[in-house]
């Protein structure tokens, strides 16, 4: 009776506002803004009447649009692309121009959600980008993965910040290497993927479906490329993804009113799974207090 009612309302307005005016301009973004923010609300509370129920052995995460209860003992932490190319003085990104600091300061909340997730026994899993020396898994020569990384200096050779020699984005070396504070341990998982998606050509769906991992909480760069596009696929395979927004970055239009990031992050919350942050995430462990759970 609540979605007929919405519907009704929805569509009445629309009327109204397709009505002639002289202002077309204004005419359309009103509308547009209303069909967005009916999808929100339909969705959201479409979601909010079904909210996952909490199980033997679950914890609770408070995210939007909804808290969703996810099982330790089925979840993995999702490092995406923190590595020296993209995150670090000196790393291809930093050579190019683009903006870095806002990888850098997701940095210490991805650092403490590491500590907690192992500490609880979460499976954690890094993806980084990276390609054969030879370049030949970079894509057709007239790809558009080929092209554009191509002109990002994929496969330069450069000196290190400590003076070693090194290529950008070649698998097993320094500009490939995860930031030191996010080092990889005994145990992680460590997965190499040559496009922006952390599931095309990967092991990654084998792997996650090996340990039997079901609740994905997502970190790293950047929010609207990578993350977004290996959540989305992590979606098309019926994976639960939790986005943790202050453990993410994107430089592209994060001078905007309204950034990317903010975007992906709506995308995410609307339509792709939940937003939460790492306090949150932190504090759900917690208040389990178990021993590690694998």
């Amino acid at each position: 009776m609540k979605r007929r009612t919405r519907t009704a309302g929805l569509l009445n307005f629309i009327e109204a506002v397709q009505k002639p005016r002289h202002d077309y301009g204004m005419q359309s973004s009103m509308l547009r803004s209303l069909v967005v923010a009916f999808l929100v609300a339909e969705l959201s509370g479409d979601l909010q009447a079904t909210p996952p129920s909490e199980k033997a052995g679950s914890v609770t995460l408070e995210a939007k649009p909804e808290p969703i209860a996810i099982d330790p003992t089925r979840s993995a932490v999702i490092i995406v692309d923190m590595e020296n190319d993209f995150a670090t003085k000196g790393g291809m990104f930093d050579r190019a121009g683009v903006d870095i600091s806002g990888a850098q300061k997701a940095i210490p909340p991805i650092a403490k959600v590491l500590a907690a997730a192992r500490q609880a026994g979460l499976k954690i899993v890094y993806l980084k980008m990276g390609y054969r020396p030879d370049l030949s898994d970079l894509g057709a020569i007239d790809s558009v993965n080929r092209t554009r990384h191509l002109k990002f200096g994929a496969g330069q050779k450069i000196q290190t910040p400590d003076g070693r020699e090194s290529r950008m984005l070649i698998r097993d070396t320094w500009d490939t290497d995860i930031v030191p504070e996010l080092k990889p341990q005994a145990g992680d998982v460590v997965i190499y993927k040559t496009r922006f998606s952390g599931f095309y050509q990967t092991d990654l769906d084998a792997t996650l479906k090996k340990f039997g991992i079901k609740y994905l909480i997502v970190a790293g760069v950047t929010t609207s490329i990578c993350v977004e596009s290996t959540v989305r696929d992590a979606m098309f395979r019926d994976y639960l993804c939790v986005l943790l927004k202050d453990c993410m970055s994107e430089p592209i239009g994060h001078d905007l009113p309204r950034t990317n990031h903010d975007a992906s992050l709506l995308n995410a919350e609307v339509l792709l799974g939940w937003v939460s942050d790492s306090e949150q995430f932190i504090k759900s462990l917690a208040a389990k207090a178990s021993p590690a759970l694998r």
